[in-house]
Formats: structure tokens, C-alpha cells, sequence
């Protein structure tokens, strides 16, 4: 008896193409791989399925044999190279197991024994519920467990600021301290499951325009003094609310126009400011201070939203008087000035990659009842003490503070997270003045603006790793008893502690080997600094830490990599090739910062764990592309920092792919997870637990939302706050959901879906005996969450 020809099959044939086109992409793209010093599995796998294909488009069942073997090798192999890590295991294993599922459809159509579609859907059947077990249960055992339980000391941690919080809450950190914890226990690991929403506004400052709506993202932590709340939106205008009803009371707009939008239309705060010894019904006996996007700083009353007259020119001051020409976005106030002993101290961003010479840094500050000013840091003239002779400016592109300085009353410090020199991508043209104070935490005397010290985490620093959190005042315990310290979280993922009084580390720190390559190797540091107490940054990346929807776009990212320059931790950005720069600017840790609880001595991190794909784009080159200063060449504003940035007066542009993400599916390089959340003893500095953070339900392919409640560890802006009663209260991942999380086990106890992104940092305090949770829903542009203009208020029910 003769062997049946193979039996004719459209469906084999198709299913054969198939393969076939995969196995050539895999080959080309395998041996791309291989060449360039990478794994040999997707050029074996490429021809193999060439094979196949053409076995399967010609009827024989071998084809089908042959891709069953290439299944099973691949799950050997996916086993091999990341055991069970559910997330890694997804592009190796699902395409591959979506197409095994097509093979056993169309396997009927290549035999004539009876029963064989029954037995085909069987098959299916079992493949399909082995799989989702299989996912269900490795990603069930996948979280990760509490290491140790939380510190038994107690301790008893004073606080130099001059407001508490409690019923209120005074301060954008909750107090100048910048803690972010609140006394309050009413809402507990018990009962916070009947929170629910008690209220919710419109500020109603949404975009005019599509243009715009790609520059907002509000980030605002309210404040909450007495009988009143008080809220800031993107553009800068404050509205005042009764903080058990959201009713509003008043609103200020003070005008700012859209040409005064940096990257982002963003207003973190205001400051609260009491006058000493004014009577209550005092006009402006207590002022709300206001920093806008268009450079002013304003004086309100806090009672009536009515400027303070008295205060600077008929109620403001601009901070731009003495820097010369200032173009429309340059500068900006996006973070709250910080009070101290009666003294305004303000930074302001200054746009980032347009021009060496972009307008200055200095630190400004100014009396917070007449608003004159009391002194103007100019790190290029220590000999000044206010603004500039006539016919001169503040010196131009020194390193700015963006974000929000911390306080101490008591001594009489403001501490100062210092940014990077304008064109953070090129070093040679700095000074050494820049070169000092560039990615410094500098301490201030806020009756002199004379620097105490300062503590620098990076040497000339091209990573724009500039300090975007506020460092968050402690009493470190010691063996000689508490210390007055600081906690320095850095966008490097290293957390410091240092003496507030000396700015002296109170923990070790260590040096490590840093590579001298890029276009500037004489200036990089042979070395670089990191914290031996505690790191958030995990491993440099591998090659099997690329990632991808599928085998396809994994491979991508794996000929990405290899192709990179890629040296490790501070690898320099290059010119002739991308450079993998992890973590990436958005950090570890940015503006967000940490919480602190100083009763239990636990510190909670809410971290980012993303690189970013980086390339020094030549001036010739980046002139073609139309790259100029915004002022040059206004365009479009908006979208990620560095993605196309001129840094006019220097050899090169700056081309950031921020979080190094594909072009066509927009999904990251590296594999989940993208950021994380972590508990930490304050006395040892170790982990008590670690767990990504952020669920894949908003996110997917083609910026399709997955709809997925999968926790995979999203990017996050915006921080958290921490209670007496045991709770984390955190937004800030892409998701849109606001949780509850137990401090002990960092479990989510509660969650509700907001109506836009939250990346702020949340706050709470008690009206009328209740305890209120507040979270402003405003979405951002670079965060890619929907835009809104929702406050809401949780209470328990």
C-alpha cells in the first residue's frame, strides 16, 4: 500500500506563507542579531520556520511536526533565559503559542481520518486552558514577598516647620519638611474600603487647542489652611474651596498666555504665608503666594482671593527683571516658592535643550510681606548679594532648581535641589562654578542667600539626572542618638542621608568605575558617586531584558541594544550611535520624592525603572532637521523633553527616545516592570518590600489600552502620602487609578478609577471631624494619560 499524496489544503498554504514570512524576518534579522554579538536563536529559529512554511504550504504534515519541535525548543529555551518571569516570558512564548493554536486548526484540513475537527478543538482547547493556567498561576507566585516587617522603634521625630499637619495640611510636602505624612487614623487598613467620593470640581482650565492639550499636566497638591482649600491649575490660576463641600469660594486668574508654556503647563502648588502678628481681619493677614508660568510672583489674599497691593509692583514681582532677554516659555515658575523666617525662595524651570546660553538659574528671594527682595543667588557672582549692576544680567545658563526646596526654620536653611547647566547633553563650555554646584543639593541661609554647603550626587553630568525631588527632613537615629538629617532621593535611583546642619553624609557612600567614552571622554569623571544605604536603581540591562509584543520586535530591541553603546551605569551619550542611558531622566526618583513615616521609621518610594535610547545629533546634521531654539523656530511645544532638542552655541543637538520606546507598537525595549513602589527601614536602609506598581489596564500595543488588571509596573509621576492609620495613598502610574496600600505588606487595598490621569501627589487632612483624601485628576502630556481638570474629594461613607 502506497503513502496518500499530501492532501491539498488553502488553509495549510496560507498558515505556510505565514511561516514562512516570520521565519525570513527572524533570519535576516537573526543573523543581524548574531552578527552584532547576540543570540543565536532567532536566525535557527528563522530558517527552521522557513522550512516549515514551505512544508506546510505544500500539504505535509511534517511542517506541522517541524513547527511543534521549534515550539517546544522555544520553551526550553525561554526557560533558559528567563526561568518563570511571567512578563519576559510574553513576547518569547504567546505569539509562538498563537501560532501553534492556528497549526492544530488547520491540521484537519491535512487528514481524511474521521473525527479530526472533534480532536482539533479539543487540542485547542487544552493548549488554550494550559496556557492561561500555566500565566495565571507563575504570575499569582510572581509577587514579590514582604522581606522583613515593619521597624519596631518608635520613634519621635521633630519637625523645624512652622505649621503641622492634621486637620490641615500647610505646605506642598505637607510641611517644609516635605514628609508628606499625615497624624490623621480615622480611614484605616479595616475600613478603607468604604472610601468613597465625597465630592469632585472642574477647575475648568482645560486646553483651547489640540496643540496645547499636548503640553498639559497639572501635577497639583493642594493646600489646606482652616476653613479652606486651595488649588492651583496648569495655567497658574487659584481657586479657593470649602474643603467639606468643594463649593468654591473664590478664583484668581492672573492671565497667563499660552506662548508662556514650557513643556509642560504644570502649577505643583502655592505657599501659605501668616503674617506675624497681624489681626485676622487684617487684608492680606494671611497670603497665598503664588509662582505662575509666566515668571510673576503674586501675593494673595488668602480670605478673598484679592491681590495684596502692597506686595512688590502693585501686587507681584517678576523674577525675569535682571536676566536680560527672556523669549516667551524660557522661564517659569511650575513648583511653590518655599517660606522660611519670612523669606520667599524661588527657582524656576528654565526650558530645557534649546541654548547654551539660555537665561540664568539665579535663586531669588524676596520678603514675603512687601515682596522686595532680599537677595538673588548667582552661583557666577558669590560677590553679589541682589540683582545686577545696570547694563548687566544674572549670568546665563547656569544650573537652575525647577522643583521644590525644603526648610528648616530653626536653622534657618533652604535646601536647594539644583538642576543641570543649560544643554545638560554637553559639558565642555561649562564653568567651574557650574561644575560645582550642577546636580547639587545646596543649603542656603535664607537671611543672606549665602550657601552653607552643598552635596553633589554627579560629576558633570550629561544624563540630565538634575535633583527633581524635594529632600525630605528626618532625625536619623545614631548611635550618639538622633541627628537633624535629610533624605536625598536622586533621579540615579541612590537615597542619602546627610546632616542638615553640614550637609556631612551620615551613611556610606561609595565610588564606582565610570566609563570615559563619548565625545567628550577628557570630561567625564573616572568615577561617580552612589549611596551604599540604599539604591531603587536594579542591575545594568542585558540583552535578555528587551522585550517586545512578540519574538519580532523583542529581536528589534535585542539588534537595538547591541548596537548601542552601552557600558553600564553613566554610560555618556555618543554621536556616531545611540547610547542606553539607565535609569532614565524620569529616574528613580523625580518630582514626586518620597513620604516618610516618622513614627514608624518607614520610608515609602514610589520609583520609575525605564532607560532612555539616546543620540548627540551633530549640528550639521540637526540643522537639516530644522532643530532651533523655540524662540527661532516655534513649532509645535509639547512631548518629551530631549526628543529633538537644538542646544544652540554647542557642537551637538540631543535626540532623547524617552523610555526607549519602538516606533511602530510604541511598547518599551525593556521588559516589565517600568516602575515599582518600596517600603524602607529609615535605620538600616533595607527593604521591607518591593512591588511593581501600575496595571497594564490603560496601556498596549499601538496605544490600544489592553484593558488588563494585570499589575506590570507602569511609569509614574507624583508621589505619595502615608497616615498614622497604616495607608499609603498614591495615583501618579498610568493607569488613572488612585489606591490605598497597606503600609506593613504593601498590599492594594482600595482603588477608584479617576476621570483623567493622576500624576500629583495627593493630600489629606479633617474637616468637621472627617478625614478627606484629595487627588487632582488633570492627566499628562508626557505621562500620555488623559487630560482633565477634576479635583475629588474621598471620605468614608
Amino acid at each position: 500500500m502506497t503513502n496518500a499524496p499530501p492532501r491539498r489544503s488553502i488553509a495549510a498554504l496560507i498558515l505556510g506563507i505565514v511561516f514562512g514570512l516570520i521565519g525570513l524576518v527572524l533570519t535576516g534579522g537573526g543573523a543581524w542579531l548574531l552578527i552584532s554579538g547576540g543570540s543565536p536563536y532567532y536566525l535557527v529559529t528563522g530558517i527552521a520556520l522557513i522550512v516549515a512554511g514551505v512544508l506546510l504550504a505544500r500539504g505535509r504534515k511534517a511542517g506541522g511536526w517541524l513547527y511543534i519541535v521549534i515550539f517546544a525548543v522555544t520553551l526550553l529555551w525561554a526557560y533558559w533565559e528567563v526561568g518563570l518571569n511571567p512578563w519576559a516570558l510574553v513576547p518569547r512564548v504567546v505569539a509562538p503559542l498563537v501560532l501553534l493554536i492556528a497549526l492544530q486548526l488547520v491540521w484537519p484540513t491535512l487528514d481524511r481520518s474521521a473525527g479530526r475537527w472533534r480532536r482539533a478543538w479539543v487540542g485547542v482547547a487544552v493548549t488554550f486552558a494550559v496556557a492561561i493556567g500555566f500565566f495565571w498561576s507563575i504570575a499569582g507566585n510572581f509577587i514579590p514577598p514582604v522581606l522583613q516587617g515593619l521597624p519596631d522603634a518608635r520613634y519621635a521625630m521633630a519637625d523645624p516647620s512652622i505649621g503641622t499637619t492634621g486637620a490641615d495640611w500647610p505646605a506642598y510636602g505637607g510641611t517644609n519638611s516635605a514628609r508628606r505624612y499625615s497624624p490623621l487614623a480615622q480611614i484605616t487598613p479595616a475600613n478603607v474600603g468604604n472610601l468613597k467620593r465625597a465630592w469632585m470640581i472642574h477647575t475648568g482650565d482645560l486646553p483651547a487647542s489640540a496643540q496645547i492639550r499636548n503640553t498639559y499636566g497639572a501635577e497639583n497638591t493642594p493646600l489646606k489652611i482652616g476653613d479652606t482649600l486651595y488649588v492651583c491649575t496648569p495655567k497658574s490660576m487659584v481657586i479657593a474651596l470649602d474643603p467639606a463641600t468643594g463649593k468654591q469660594k473664590w478664583r484668581f486668574d492672573p492671565k497667563v498666555s499660552d506662548e508662556a508654556i514650557p513643556y509642560t503647563a504644570a502649577c505643583r502648588g502655592v505657599s501659605y504665608y501668616a503674617v506675624p502678628g497681624a489681626a485676622a481681619d487684617t487684608p492680606c493677614a494671611q497670603r497665598i503666594i503664588l509662582g505662575t508660568l509666566d515668571a510673576r510672583i503674586m501675593a494673595l489674599d488668602a480670605r478673598t482671593g484679592q491681590q495684596c497691593r502692597d506686595f512688590g509692583s502693585n501686587g507681584q514681582v517678576r523674577i525675569t527683571d535682571g536676566m536680560g532677554q527672556v523669549p516667551p516659555g524660557y522661564v517659569s515658575i511650575t513648583s511653590p516658592p518655599t517660606i522660611v523666617r519670612g523669606v520667599i525662595v524661588t527657582g524656576h524651570q528654565v526650558l530645557d535643550g534649546q541654548d547654551r546660553w539660555a537665561p540664568s538659574g539665579v535663586i531669588q528671594a524676596y520678603d514675603a510681606v512687601t515682596g522686595k527682595m532680599r537677595w538673588a543667588w548667582d552661583m557666577m557672582h558669590p560677590e553679589r548679594s541682589g540683582p545686577p549692576p545696570a547694563g548687566q544680567t544674572y549670568a546665563r545658563g547656569t544650573p537652575n532648581m525647577w522643583t521644590i526646596a525644603s526648610g528648616d526654620e530653626q536653622l534657618g536653611l533652604v535646601y536647594l535641589p539644583m538642576g543641570n547647566s543649560a544643554a545638560d547633553y554637553y559639558s565642555s563650555l561649562r564653568r567651574p562654578e557650574e561644575n560645582h554646584y550642577a546636580t547639587s543639593l545646596v543649603a542656603i541661609d535664607v537671611m543672606t542667600g549665602r550657601p552653607r554647603w552643598n552635596f553633589q550626587a554627579v560629576r558633570k553630568d550629561v544624563w540630565d539626572y538634575d535633583f527633581g525631588a524635594q529632600a525630605t527632613l528626618i532625625d536619623f537615629p545614631t548611635a550618639r542618638g538622633p541627628v537633624p538629617a535629610m533624605l536625598l532621593p536622586s533621579k540615579q535611583g541612590d537615597i542619602y542621608v546627610l546632616d542638615r546642619r553640614t550637609g556631612r553624609p551620615l551613611t556610606p557612600i561609595g565610588d564606582i568605575q565610570a566609563p570615559q567614552i563619548g565625545v567628550e571622554p577628557a570630561q567625564r569623571a573616572a568615577t561617580q558617586r552612589i549611596s551604599l544605604y540604599h539604591t531603587l536603581r536594579k542591575p545594568d540591562l542585558t540583552e535578555k531584558d528587551m522585550w517586545g509584543m512578540s519574538p519580532i520586535d523583542q529581536m528589534i530591541c535585542r539588534i537595538q541594544f547591541r548596537r548601542a553603546s552601552y557600558k553600564g551605569f553613566f554610560t555618556p551619550p555618543e554621536a556616531d550611535k545611540r547610547s542606553i542611558e539607565y535609569p532614565g531622566y524620569n529616574g528613580g526618583t523625580d518630582w514626586g520624592g518620597i513620604a516618610v513615616d516618622p513614627a514608624r521609621g518607614v520610608i515609602v518610594a514610589n520609583y520609575n525603572d525605564m532607560p532612555n535610547y539616546v543620540r548627540l545629533v551633530p549640528r550639521k546634521e540637526a540643522n537639516k532637521k530644522g532643530w532651533a531654539p523655540r524662540d527661532q523656530a516655534r513649532g509645535e511645544i509639547g512631548g518629551a523633553e530631549g526628543a529633538g532638542d537644538p542646544q544652540a552655541h554647542t557642537p551637538y543637538a540631543i535626540d532623547v527616545n524617552a523610555g526607549w520606546r519602538l516606533p511602530f507598537t510604541g511598547l518599551l525595549c525593556k521588559q516589565p516592570p517600568y516602575g515599582g513602589i518600596r517600603a524602607v527601614d529609615i535605620a538600616t536602609g533595607k527593604t521591607i518590600w518591593d512591588r511593581p506598581f501600575g496595571t497594564a489596564r490603560t496601556n498596549g500595543p499601538f496605544g490600544i489600552p489592553s484593558m488588563l488588571p494585570l499589575t506590570i509596573g507602569t511609569p509614574n509621576n507624583g508621589g505619595s502620602v502615608v497616615t498614622a492609620g497604616g495607608l499609603i495613598f498614591v495615583a501618579a502610574a498610568t493607569d488613572n487609578l488612585i489606591r490605598a496600600i497597606d503600609l506593613k505588606t504593601g498590599k492594594t487595598l482600595w482603588q477608584d478609577v479617576l476621570p483623567a490621569g493622576g500624576q500629583a501627589t495627593p493630600m489629606t487632612y479633617s474637616q468637621n471631624g472627617k478625614q478627606y483624601l484629595v487627588i487632582m485628576a488633570g492627566g499628562h502630556h508626557f505621562m500620555q494619560t488623559p487630560v482633565g481638570d477634576a479635583l475629588i474629594a474621598y471620605a468614608l461613607n
